[in-house]
């Protein structure tokens, strides 16, 4: 670019340099004010019509670091003189440093304009005013300011405000390291350094950075057993916090028994042991090492083995027509046990009587052989053939009668809808399905194999009296038709909505309705008794449900809440019929089971009528949200009941059960399934198990208005409620009531029994369009709120303003962590004079079955079959294949005293087993463990009676 001298007009460089010698300046609200239709002073010269000065570089903002200067830089076009304005005040004209050119394209002068700004002067200013400059740019069309450029000192604290710290945390634990930097300005950048080496979220998404430079670790794995150090950096330093070191160990697990070993006496008393090892998994990196002995050991006996012995020779027998006479012994002196080897030599002795007379006898012997039968001998021989003969038409003539009478029963003894025993997995015995291209286990176009071994299970023993079915009569284990006509039954079924009847049975069948009521009058005492109690029993509609039922016995179930009740057949005595309720109990009407530390984790149940006679135990499912999957047991589980008088008992402590305990409670990872003999209110509570805090399964729910926002306001509520169906349902329906509507789906969040609250605080809010009215940056809910769940439901709301009615789009992310614990972050995108649809999801556990099932229908099992299996496992085996092998195929030998003091204790753990298994229709669980058990006969009735 070609050089020239600076230009001056004539008269505008004394004028302009006068004024700065005199002093004169501009105010700061006059060069505010200053406008670009100023007109020159008369004196300017004039020139040739030029536009207005445009800047094609505009000062920058710039942080002084330590002592040295910043340059501040301005160039504009055409530009006749360029000068710095500085907090109002213009800078002299001996610290510009000018430079003019002249533009190729355009042919107008373009000047660049350079002055330094040092510490001193950026410190000499006082008040809450940054420092700042501008530029003026003149021509003969007048005047252009740039826009202001701030000079700050840059600087950054040696201090972190919070450093991480080290911690020892179990394998797939979600981790938090809290990291605030120093203060500093510019405000510094934070990296995070895992053995020196900086993480980068992009690359590894088990790694997440918060707005607050948090470090999260989702899941923690072997790998992330690391030193992991913090560092804030800005254009004056870099500081590094200390480091933290963290480590994922891995607690041991015990492997499986091994199978017990030979008895190490031959004969007589010794003993034998089995061994596991503590390998699955191996303790890791100071995981705790398995608690519990490595071995057992247990007294044997073997039987000593006996050789037989030979007994004293009998007496010598009467001589015979062959002329010998003879003699025995036994090998029973002492008889051969136990893999004795057996007496040596022969078991008799002959020898000759007649001292050489036996040659004639001999001959007359011969001599009578040879002669015919004489006439009466014949006679005789021909009576007896003549009377066989008509014994055997006499038995195929009862043969061909009962087989008649089987086939007419066959023929006429049709199931019909209203006394079927089967369920989806069995059809009637007229209705045979077609055959399936697929393979089942149940199907018999894939018979299963039933030469595999039977398992062995090892395990104490019980002794118990001879087992007794589950049904008076006892079927043999035969080929027979196992789909034989129930009888007919009527029996009142009393819903809200509905009121449905079945036929009674032959002494019944005379009974009016009014007689058919008067058999309950234990439902009558016990709902008496509940009112009498003071507490009052809601039978609000899907809080609860009721059936009439007798013999046969039914379930009961609160659609999508996960509560239900399996009433076995046979509980009921035969004849007598019983109203019976299941209630789930509002938590503002009833008083809480939990005492100090310990938290509800289930609905609080109502179950009756209470008082009435059980002759087997009933099952009661509760859905409860106490996380289980942890390596050791973080939870002391208990059950407890409300007397009639409202206080709480407990009945029994998971792990803790004896001969006298009432009930038995079989946990799964989502709900408890309680046998018990008697009806009531119940609730399952817990507490922490030291040394490892115990964590409870939440849910998050955000729900906002459905119908579309008319005003300013609006507001976010979000929820903290169990992880239960139950729960969820209940501020569904709670929000359905306000208006609201879920607006993202449900989140799960373990809260952990740290006393640490629960903190919601909501980000990224557009502010050109919204505002917070929230006067703190979070909000809070009290651990003890939350951890002893006597407040639901729980919630926090967020309120927002907008800027007009115009604006409608809302994006925003909310936060909600436990302090030092896990969170959970809901990103929000809405139009919000939308008319929002209902979102309903299905909650866990909330299978939509009906609210009652009478007979034969409610149980998955059919009674024949039951019946047969009943009849094979009952009774003790020696190899311990019966129904303590069954149970623990099942996964139900946690405690299995309470099944062998049971008349049949595989009775009761089908009615378990049916509990466990109310949504699925099929029975491969039952046959696979009947199938390990080499119980092929029961297997083949099983898959013979799928095929019928």
């Amino acid at each position: 670019m070609l050089s020239l001298p600076l230009r001056r007009e004539k008269g505008l460089g004394p004028l302009l340099l006068l004024l700065l010698v005199a002093g004169y300046a501009v105010s700061d609200s006059e060069s505010s004010d200053y406008s670009q239709t100023e007109v020159l002073p008369e004196s300017f010269p004039s020139a040739p019509a030029e536009p207005l000065p445009e800047f094609q570089l505009e000062p920058e903002d710039a942080f002084i670091v330590k002592n040295r200067p910043v340059q501040m830089r301005c160039r504009a076009a055409p530009a006749t003189q360029i000068y710095f304005k500085c907090n109002g005040e213009w800078v002299n004209q001996n610290d510009h440093v000018t430079r003019e050119s002249l533009d190729q394209a355009s042919g107008l002068v373009v000047r660049e304009v350079d002055i330094s700004v040092s510490r001193t002067q950026v410190e000499e200013l006082f008040g809450l005013e940054d420092y700042w400059c501008q530029c003026v740019a003149w021509s003969s069309a007048g005047t252009t300011k740039s826009s202001r450029a701030y000079v700050r000192i840059a600087y950054l604290r040696k201090n972190f405000e919070q450093e991480p710290l080290g911690r020892e945390v179990r394998l797939d634990q979600e981790v938090l390291l809290q990291c605030r930097p120093p203060e500093g300005m510019p405000p510094a950048e934070v990296d995070w350094l895992k053995n020196e080496d900086v993480i980068e979220p992009s690359q590894d998404s088990n790694f997440l950075m918060t707005i607050d430079h948090d470090l999260i670790i989702k899941q923690a794995r072997l790998s992330d057993t690391a030193n992991y150090t913090c560092v804030a950096r800005n254009v004056v330093a870099k500081r590094r916090s200390s480091t933290a070191t963290l480590i994922v160990y891995v607690s041991g697990g015990w492997s499986s028994w091994t199978e017990w070993a030979e008895c190490n006496a031959r004969c007589g008393r010794g003993w034998q042991r089995r061994t596991r090892s503590c390998t699955n998994p191996a303790p890791l990196n100071g995981g705790a090492f398995c608690e519990g002995p490595p071995f057992q050991r247990v007294t044997c006996t073997t039987l000593c083995p006996v050789d037989g012995g030979w007994t004293e020779w009998a007496k010598w027998s009467a001589c015979g027509t062959e002329c010998t006479h003879w003699r025995s012994r036994e090998c029973q002196a002492p008889p051969p046990r136990n893999g004795g080897k057996h007496c040596s030599g022969s078991m008799m002795e002959s020898k000759n009587c007649t001292e050489g007379l036996c040659t004639r006898n001999k001959k007359i012997s011969i001599e009578q052989a040879s002669h015919p039968l004489s006439p009466g001998m014949g006679v005789a021989v021909y009576a007896g053939l003549v009377g066989a003969l008509l014994l055997c038409v006499i038995l195929v003539l009862c043969v061909a009668v009962l087989a008649y009478r089987h086939r007419c029963r066959h023929l006429h003894g049709d199931i019909t809808d209203s006394s079927s025993a089967l369920t989806a997995a069995f059809h009637p015995g007229n209705y045979k399905p077609p055959r399936q291209d697929n393979p089942h286990l149940l199907q018999p176009s894939a018979p299963p194999d039933l030469t595999a071994s039977a398992g062995t299970f090892r395990g104490p023993l019980f002794s118990m009296q001879q087992a007794v079915n589950d049904s008076p009569h006892k079927i043999p284990m035969t080929m027979s038709p196992l789909l034989d006509p129930l009888p007919n039954l009527k029996i009142k079924v009393y819903n809200s909505s509905t009121l449905s009847s079945m036929e009674l049975p032959g002494d019944a069948r005379s009974l009016t309705d009014g007689e058919i009521l008067r058999l309950t009058p234990m439902g009558t005492v016990g709902r008496e008794r509940d009112a009498h109690a003071g507490h009052t029993l809601s039978r609000e509609p899907g809080l609860s449900t009721s059936a009439t039922l007798g013999h046969l016995g039914g379930r009961l179930t609160i659609p999508n809440t996960g509560v239900s009740l399996l009433v076995p057949s046979g509980t009921i005595p035969q004849g007598k019929f019983y109203e019976m309720y299941l209630i789930i109990n509002k938590w503002e009407k009833t008083t809480l089971p939990s005492e100090g530390s310990q938290t509800v984790l289930t609905p609080v149940v109502s179950c009756g009528p209470t008082g009435m006679l059980l002759n087997r135990p009933v099952v009661l499912t509760l859905p409860h949200c106490a996380q289980l999957d942890t390596p050791t047991p973080d939870w002391t589980l208990t059950l407890k009941t409300q007397t009639h008088q409202g206080a709480w008992e407990e009945v029994l402590t998971v792990g803790e059960e004896t001969l006298s305990s009432p009930c038995y409670l079989q946990l799964e990872e989502e709900s408890c399934h309680v046998l018990m003999e008697q009806l009531g209110t119940y609730g399952l509570v817990g507490q922490s198990c030291p040394p490892q805090p115990a964590c409870k399964r939440l849910q998050l729910a955000l729900f906002g208005p459905r119908a579309p926002c008319l005003s300013l306001d609006y507001t976010l509520r979000i929820y903290c409620i169990q992880d239960t169906a139950h729960a969820l349902k209940e501020v569904m329906d709670l929000e359905r009531s306000l208006g609201g509507v879920l607006l993202e789906d449900t989140k799960p969040l373990l809260f952990k029994d740290s006393y640490h609250n629960l903190r919601l605080s909501i980000h990224d809010i557009p502010h050109t369009h919204w505002r917070s009215k929230l006067l703190a940056k979070y909000q809070e809910i009290p651990f003890y709120h939350i951890w002893s769940g006597s407040q639901r439901p729980l919630h926090c709301a967020f309120s927002l303003e907008r800027g007009s009615l115009a604006v409608s789009q809302l994006t925003c992310k909310i936060c909600v962590r436990q302090v030092e614990g896990e969170g959970q972050i809901f990103q929000l995108h809405t139009d919000i004079q939308e008319t929002l649809p209902p979102h309903s999801p299905i909650p866990s556990g909330g299978c939509c079955l009906p609210s009652s099932q009478v007979g034969p229908y409610a149980f998955r099992l059919p009674a024949s079959i039951r019946q047969k299996i009943c009849t094979s496992l009952d009774a003790p085996s020696a190899r311990g294949c019966d129904w303590r092998l069954l149970a623990h195929s099942l996964g139900f030998d946690r405690y299995l005293n309470y099944f062998a003091t049971k008349p049949s204790p595989t009775g009761v753990l089908l009615d378990l087993w049916e509990a466990c298994h109310q949504g699925d229709a099929d029975l491969v669980s039952l046959a696979g463990a009947l199938e390990e058990m080499g119980k092929s006969e029961v297997l083949v009735v099983m898959t013979t009676e799928v095929d019928c």
